[in-house]
């Protein structure tokens, strides 16, 4: 084609690389020097890339490890194109994931580029990442209609302009439209103007009066041609029928409109009128208005009312899609000339996307003693509107222990603002609420459920300082005193409470051989069995423990008081009980009524009313004579003495303690009624041995019985036991085939200093302890054979014959 001289694809393509290769390096350099946590990162690359084509190292990009982007677990996260890429945390690396459509994406916007976030996490690092999207000539310019007709005076004057249909081109820089380009024709010109966006449209200029007698019509052809590699270009078919003259043509009285429409504005809604006017008459003075051949959606946003110009809503006008309309008027009279203008159309931005909020990275449970500062969650708060509508507050309840900082546009942290505590507030719901500024404002809110975890910062407590606890003396080892109970406001294993008893000593005994404590359940027992006259309080020190890391304790004081039983009887300290002497009271017989005799004295080691004592007296001599006092054990007579009354008086009184059951110990008190000491001495001395005869004389016969009896049992078991066992060698050693080995006993005269032998001679000796005499009997030898050697020096042996009972036995040698 002859248009493919315009361009030099090889410089373009030159071009292009040089600059992608001075963005990234340039953006490099800045990340290296700019080392912070949150980076900002910048790509081009060309569209309709196939998936999988590299886009850019960010690991090398950012000085990001490949450990620590697994580790990490980066991820790309929000962004309304993140289906256009991925992220490949082995090789650090963004590639293609989707064919990406530069047109589709941007439409008309340059630069078209779209941004994500790369998050990673422990700790928490945010990185944006903006891939600007490069325009590839794979669109041809075209014009939406392939053949324009439209008629025109042939009084048309030189210079008129007849603007052509304007050819689209999605792509854009230097592949969008350039040049438009007019087949050669003796009566027009092309014409070529830019538009404030840089786009271009042509005129049809005459240069030459038409003759609708010489050419009654005119065929042309437009070509629209890129700027790209390879060019691209299309064609239009302009048929022009010529009419008579109708010299005047429309002339619209603004060259620009302008006007605003609110987003949103209901269909039929009134944007503007335009005016234009003809000086021609009749119906060449009548005019149609209309758009111009409108671009993508806008055709359907506008209308325009033919006769009076009104233009009005017929769609949906939205300002997140487009801020500004641009329409190309043209008002045509009935003689098809043609006057053109344009109408700016200004949306007016209006309040109706709530703000959202996408949570990035969030922890659900935190420990409780976190620092200040530490990063809960990361937010992405976004509000589609614009200026003020667009202006977010992010914010949460003042009472709750966090704050919401900014991080980057529309990102926020959500840290802790103070120190947590489990105990008091173990979980927390977090709202957090985005209110933009519109009027009315339009909020939106998330609410983030927040667990405390539990740390070991609280040591079990006791609800008093010092517990007592009762047990009475004589108690069965093992038994349960008390049972001790610690709280521990931590949860779980921190909670968990162990009882342990420190080590004391308690009377020169460790404590542990006095008391011992479940470690579970805190219930104290008694080792053994403990004795009141002995130990009267028990105090040790319990400890618990909780089971945390480290493990948190405390101490309280126990004290244990032995409760007092009645086991002790009273004993008597006076009169002194001796057993061989006899000890009495003098009362002379001009003793009078109330004459102190004598006070028993008497103790009890118990307590309490275990220990008050009380006397009475059991047994009298004679009654009527003496009394004793029932606290105090005073013995005094209760009438006048006599001579009548005896000399010897033996009183038996008993002392007995309050106790339940009640103990008691009796005493004697023996009383001489006379007025000399000989004569008392004479009557005691038959009293003193009847008094020891009867006493002791039962003791003595069960005694003796028990001591016979044992003797007898034993003597005749042994007896029995001997015969049996001497009668059962005897018969081994007669029934024996061995020969009898001669024994010969040593001289007498080798010991004695005689030639005589010596004569062995067994007695037996019975002995009592009341006869004056003992039997003797002549036994056989002791052993059990005895070797005897007759008159003829023969050796016989013989047999042991039963000797029958020995009570006792000596051997006299001769």
């Amino acid at each position: 084609m002859a248009t493919q001289g315009f361009f030099t694809p090889t410089s373009f393509k030159w071009r292009l690389i040089s600059v992608l290769r001075w963005q990234v390096g340039l953006l490099i350099f800045i990340l290296y020097v700019d080392n912070r946590v949150v980076g900002q990162i910048r790509y081009s690359i060309p569209e309709e890339m196939k998936k999988g084509s590299l886009i850019g190292n960010v690991a090398q990009d950012l000085g990001l490890d490949l450990k620590r982007l697994r580790a990490g677990r980066a991820r790309i996260v929000s962004g309304e194109n993140i289906q256009y890429t991925e992220l490949k945390t082995d090789k650090g690396i963004i590639v293609v994931n989707e064919r990406i459509d530069r047109e589709q994406l941007c439409g008309e916007t340059t630069p078209c580029s779209f941004s994500l976030e790369v998050i990673l996490e422990n700790p928490i690092e945010l990185h944006r990442v903006t891939v600007e999207i490069l325009d590839v000539n794979d669109h041809a310019p075209f014009f939406p209609n392939k053949d324009i007709r439209f008629e025109m005076s042939e009084s048309t004057t030189i210079a008129a302009q007849f603007p052509i249909e304007n050819a689209v081109d999605p792509d854009v820089g230097l592949n969008a439209l350039q040049n438009y380009i007019l087949s050669p024709n003796n009566y027009f010109v092309l014409k070529q103007h830019a538009n404030p966006d840089g786009s271009k449209y042509a005129e049809l200029v005459l240069q030459k009066p038409l003759d609708r007698e010489e050419h009654p019509s005119v065929s042309l052809k437009v070509i629209a041609v890129d700027g790209g590699t390879p060019q691209r270009s299309g064609t239009v078919n302009i048929d022009i029928t010529v009419l008579d003259a109708n010299d005047n043509a429309p002339v619209f009285n603004q060259s620009v409109y302008r006007a605003s429409i609110v987003e949103n504005a209901p269909k039929g809604t009134y944007i503007t009128t335009v005016n234009a006017s003809d000086a021609d008459s009749g119906s060449y003075g009548e005019i149609i208005f209309s758009f111009s051949k409108l671009r993508g959606s806008t055709f359907d946003i506008f209308t325009i009312d033919e006769k009076t110009g009104d233009i009005s809503v017929s769609g949906l006008i939205d300002f997140e899609k487009d801020k500004k309309y641009e329409v190309r008027l043209e008002a045509r009279d009935r003689g098809g000339l043609i006057g053109t203008s344009k109408v700016i159309v200004e949306v007016v931005d209006v309040n109706d996307n709530p703000p959202v909020i996408n949570i990035m990275s969030f922890s659900n449970t935190i420990s409780e003693n976190a620092p200040l500062g530490t990063t809960i969650a990361v937010i992405n708060v976004k509000d589609v509107d614009s200026e003020k509508n667009g202006q977010i507050t992010c914010t949460i309840d003042n009472k709750l222990p966090f704050k919401i900082q900014s991080l980057l546009s529309n990102y926020y942290n959500l840290v802790a603002d103070q120190l947590f505590d489990r105990e008091t507030t173990p979980e927390y719901n977090i709202t957090i609420t985005a209110t933009d500024s519109g009027s009315p404002p339009l909020t939106c809110s998330t609410t983030l459920h927040l667990k405390i975890s539990d740390v070991n910062d609280n040591a079990p407590l006791f609800d008093k300082n010092t517990y007592f606890a009762y047990v009475t003396e004589n108690n069965s080892p093992g038994v349960s005193i008390f049972t001790i109970s610690a709280q521990d406001s931590d949860w779980n294993q921190n909670a968990k409470i162990s009882y342990f008893l420190e080590d004391t000593q308690i009377s020169g005994n460790q404590i542990n051989a006095l008391v011992s404590i479940n470690s579970e359940t805190g219930v104290l027992h008694a080792v053994r069995s403990f004795d009141y006259e002995q130990i009267k309080l028990l105090e040790l020190v319990v400890k618990a423990q909780d089971g945390g890391s480290p493990p948190l304790s405390s101490n309280v004081s126990v004290k244990i008081l032995i409760q007092d039983q009645n086991d002790n009887a009273p004993q008597v300290l006076y009169p002194v009980q001796t057993g061989g002497s006899l000890v009495a009271e003098m009362v002379p017989r001009s003793a009078e009524v109330g004459y102190l005799v004598t006070k028993v004295v008497a103790v009890d080691v118990d307590s309490g009313q275990n220990a008050w004592l009380s006397y009475k007296l059991q047994k009298a001599t004679d009654r009527a004579l003496f009394e004793v006092g029932l606290q105090n054990g005073e013995i005094r007579t209760i009438r006048q003495v006599t001579d009548k009354d005896a000399v010897k008086q033996r009183l038996t009184v008993v002392v007995e303690d309050n106790g339940q059951p009640s103990r008691s110990a009796t005493v004697n008190v023996n009383v001489a009624v006379a007025d000399s000491f000989p004569e008392v001495l004479s009557e005691f001395t038959d009293f003193t041995q009847d008094k020891e005869y009867n006493d002791n004389l039962t003791f003595y016969l069960v005694l003796a019985l028990a001591v016979v009896s044992f003797l007898f049992i034993t003597c005749l078991v042994v007896i029995i036991s001997v015969k049996i066992h001497r009668w059962r060698q005897s018969r081994i050693l007669y029934q024996s085939n061995l020969p009898v080995i001669p024994y010969y006993p040593p001289r007498y005269s080798d010991t004695l200093g005689t030639g005589t032998l010596p004569h062995v001679y067994n007695y037996e000796v019975c002995r009592t302890t009341d006869s004056r005499k003992s039997d003797c009997k002549y036994m056989q030898p002791m052993s059990q054979s005895l070797l005897s050697v007759d008159g003829a020096g023969a050796d016989t042996l013989q047999k042991e014959k039963p000797s029958g009972v020995v009570s006792g036995m000596s051997t006299l040698e001769v």
